[in-house]
């Protein structure tokens, strides 16, 4: 006998979660199925970005933060500490901790909203036309059969591992095993200078570890505006993180206690890198396998994404696709607003998601975010703008929490004054760019941004400064 929903949701990380709170909110009888298991072996809700990927990297970046604070900085603010010290078993459990909070956060969700957790993996069965049959299993034995009027793929992604380079997550690690050393390596190498590998290197440079970084292309977060990769290469040299772009990497000889990496330098030369630790952070590929999406008549795409319109439907009208199993970045609240559309549009509404005003961060020291295009974007397109930038170093509550790194930077329409594009690097980024986000969404122009009055000594007021650098070169404080 099986069981019948009115939405099943295959995956409950952030866009699966959230797409089956907001149907369950609309009224439908909806299910969610989840594999993953913690490490103790116990079924968890939340995914990638709750239990190994988001929060966790956060809740470490804070801590070593804290401790970065504590061992260097607390002298300038008249502050004496000696004998610093960092207990990284205890830091990895504060983490833990954290992520066991917000799991259980989503199981109470669950229960208030009235949604069946369905623990195992599902695969399509088939599809009956007015609704789609799926076998959930547990260790490859068949749990139940599910019967669907709509079904919510939000099954996610996982790393991109390298070939030759085995991950064993002790000495070679992805993001899962970075978030889990129970010691700062004395030497630790990074392959990839993206968002996971700066912000990992990051976390275990700050503790104490001599980090390098290869990188295969040319140039530092090639995707971030150029004003922002010159801000960024300056600080993290000046913090100390060795960054090698437009290497090949060559042999990888992993032993019992480190690793020795071959490698090619931008100028053709050979180099070895020597680590206690590697973390391989190379991007990530959308997670399909086993969703046997061919007995529905579906399949994916040349780079393993489920193709999707617009609105994340299928070529099937009852079966759509969210997250970063389907085209866009790979960002968790683009997900979670994917999985609050497909809901709204299950109960026949009209919900829209403008893709150009998406955030994105970076939880570097300082933060990077940005939302909109970035000049040399506008640039190619042929676009007249203006920009205007203002740095945190003129910023009194800046100063004042000894955080002058960065800048924001706001680029307009030449013509209409509307604001393209917003740029922030900041101690808290993060939070800034929601200003921007919202400025973007309602068409603001830069003058709008300016003319708003803005709280005194803030961080938000480098906003304002910049916005009125971008209308008409008036920042006041500059």
């Amino acid at each position: 006998m099986s069981l019948n929903f009115d939405v099943v949701v295959i995956g409950a990380g952030s866009s699966g979660y959230i797409a089956a709170v907001r149907a369950a909110q609309l009224g439908f009888r909806v299910a969610c199925v989840e594999k993953w298991r913690n490490p103790n072996g116990d079924y968890a809700l939340g995914g990638t970005c709750l239990n190994v990927g988001c929060i966790p990297s956060k809740a470490l970046l804070a801590s070593s933060e804290e401790f970065e604070k504590a061992s260097g900085h607390l002298a300038e603010h008249g502050i004496s500490a000696s004998g610093v010290k960092i207990d990284v078993p205890r830091m990895i459990a504060r983490k833990d901790a954290i992520v066991s909070k917000m799991t259980k956060g989503i199981e109470f969700l669950f229960r208030k909203n009235k949604i069946a957790w369905l623990k195992g993996h599902a695969r399509f069965v088939s599809n009956e036309g007015e609704s789609i049959r799926l076998e959930i299993t547990e260790d490859g034995e068949e749990v139940q059969l599910v019967e669907a009027a709509n079904v919510i793929i939000a099954t996610g992604s996982k790393p991109r591992h390298l070939p030759g380079i085995p991950v064993d997550n002790k000495i070679v690690c992805d993001n899962e095993g970075a978030l889990a050393l129970t010691e700062v390596p004395r030497r630790l190498g990074v392959i990839g200078a993206g968002v996971i590998g700066l912000e990992l290197g990051s976390v275990w440079r700050r503790l104490g570890a001599d980090v390098t970084i290869l990188e295969a292309m040319p140039g530092l977060l090639a995707a971030t505006d150029v004003s922002v990769q010159k801000e960024a290469a300056k600080l993290f040299a000046k913090q100390g993180l060795k960054i090698n772009l437009g290497v090949k990497i060559g042999e990888v000889e992993v032993g019992k206690k480190g690793v020795k990496v071959s490698w090619t330098d931008s100028k053709g030369e050979a180099q070895l890198l020597e680590c206690d630790r590697l973390i391989v952070s190379v991007g990530r590929v959308p997670h399909t396998e086993g969703l046997n999406l061919e007995a529905i008549g579906l399949s994916v795409d040349e780079r393993g994404f489920v193709p999707v319109d617009g609105q994340c439907r299928t070529a099937l009208p009852n079966v759509y696709a969210i997250g970063d199993v389907v085209r866009g970045p790979m960002l968790a609240h683009k997900g979670e607003d994917e999985g609050v559309m497909v809901a709204e549009l299950i109960a026949g509404q009209k919900p829209h998601i403008d893709y150009n005003t998406i955030p994105w961060v970076i939880y570097t020291s300082p933060e990077i975010a940005w939302v909109g295009k970035t000049e040399q974007q506008l640039e190619e397109e042929g676009r007249e703008i203006k920009t205007g930038q203002f740095p945190f170093a003129a910023n009194g509550r800046a100063l004042g929490i000894g955080a002058p790194e960065g800048f924001v930077k706001v680029i307009a329409d030449a013509a209409t004054d509307e604001v393209l594009g917003v740029h922030v690097v900041a101690s808290s980024a993060s939070d800034l760019i929601a200003e921007a986000t919202m400025a973007m969404e309602f068409k603001a122009s830069a003058e709008d941004i300016g003319r708003i009055c803005h709280a005194h000594p803030s961080l938000a007021e480098v906003m304002r400064e910049a916005a009125l650098a971008a209308s008409d070169k008036r920042a006041l404080n500059m």
